[in-house]
């Protein structure tokens, strides 16, 4: 059985994330691009899709949020698994500054794991740093 505490190693591997993503519907059509878990933490990269663009080249607010809840719920399972089931109740984003035809990386990270609810932040920045969005995230764990 696998630890539940954060500062351990993942619950699961970094080929079990990719294949989640690979596999998960609605996270295909955006082509997020695992760049590094940890435990209680994950980033993603988000490339930049035309088909998703906002008029002007704008990345989408949409874009931010699905990243940000996609990569909270595999911030989640570095913690408690691939098999345990959590779901969204809240998310409350904040938008900081537009991203423009580029790629764009989502970090987040889980504060709190409680037994029924789980807490995080999630931020979205561009490829140089400049901080984008800034959302809060708590999931209900099934």
């Amino acid at each position: 059985m696998r630890k539940e505490s954060m500062g351990t190693s993942p619950a699961v591997t970094e080929m079990e994330l990719r294949q989640i993503l690979s596999e998960a519907a609605f996270a295909r059509l955006y082509n997020f691009g695992l760049q590094s878990l940890g435990s209680g933490e994950c980033t993603l990269i988000i490339p930049f899709q035309e088909c998703l663009e906002r008029p002007g080249g704008l990345v989408a607010g949409s874009i931010f949020m699905t990243a940000a809840d996609v990569t909270m719920w595999l911030a989640i399972m570095t913690l408690i698994g691939k098999d345990a089931m959590t779901v969204t109740t809240e998310l409350k984003t904040t938008f900081l500054s537009p991203a423009i035809r580029e790629d764009v990386n989502c970090a987040a990270k889980v504060l709190k794991l409680g037994r029924s609810l789980i807490y995080g932040v999630a931020e979205c920045s561009s490829q140089n740093g400049k901080l984008l969005t800034h959302h809060t995230i708590t999931y209900l764990r099934k």
